[in-house]
């Protein structure tokens, strides 16, 4: 997600930390660095990783995007029950829609739209969330960090580790591929790709434990 379209998403996850931080680390950021240490973890991922979520755009707005991440950028999962991701996957950290458009289909054709770009990458095999047994059925919520269990069941995710309200659900991206033809149709007119500027080749996984998302960064 480049940062000039990470501005541009009017959503209550433009200065959540809540997965980019530990909660120790989290709680020493004051409200009104928030916004910067998004903005720092973001370039980190970009400059490591590479493109790190897709975004749905309708009349030339943002209304809705998905963010996924190797999980040692994301640090606050390790608060999960359910936690740790398992070491091939990809973790899905965030869905959000516009409230207005939610059940229309966007929030599938998201989920679809980072399947098709994890196989286009390679070497990555499969794609985990953890969900919210407790949140709403639709994912305009905004009120929880955590995408419902329910919808990411509906979008092809198993259970993988079972947990009250938080289990760890699994996508296997094998299964992913016979999506890839109606997405790419579908894709160069309602998604927008968030990448940076000058797409860097992908890099290996981070190593489990590494730490990211500083704010100490110039």
């Amino acid at each position: 997600m480049t940062l000039d379209r990470l501005a541009d998403l009017a959503a209550p996850c433009r200065t959540c930390l809540f997965w980019e931080l530990d909660p120790v680390r989290r709680n020493r950021v004051p409200p009104a660095e928030s916004t910067e240490a998004k903005e720092t973890w973001l370039s980190e991922v970009l400059r490591e990783w590479g493109s790190c979520g897709r975004v749905a755009v309708v009349d030339d707005r943002p209304v809705g995007f998905i963010v996924y991440v190797p999980a040692a950028f994301a640090p606050g999962a390790e608060a999960f029950p359910t936690a740790p991701v398992s070491p091939d996957a990809v973790l899905l950290t965030t869905v959000w829609l516009d409230p207005q458009y939610a059940g229309g289909g966007l929030g599938r054709m998201l989920v679809q739209a980072m399947a098709s770009d994890l196989l286009r990458r390679g070497g990555i095999k499969a794609v985990e969330a953890f969900g919210d047994v407790g949140a709403m059925s639709a994912i305009a919520h905004g009120s929880r960090c955590a995408a419902p269990a329910e919808f990411l069941a509906h979008v092809g995710f198993k259970t993988h580790r079972a947990h009250a309200t938080a289990p760890r659900l699994r996508m296997e991206l094998t299964s992913a591929v016979t999506w890839r033809d109606e997405v790419e149709a579908a894709l160069e007119k309602v998604l927008g790709a968030v990448r940076p500027h000058h797409q860097p080749h992908p890099r290996p996984v981070p190593r489990a434990g590494a730490h990211f998302g500083r704010t100490d960064h110039p």
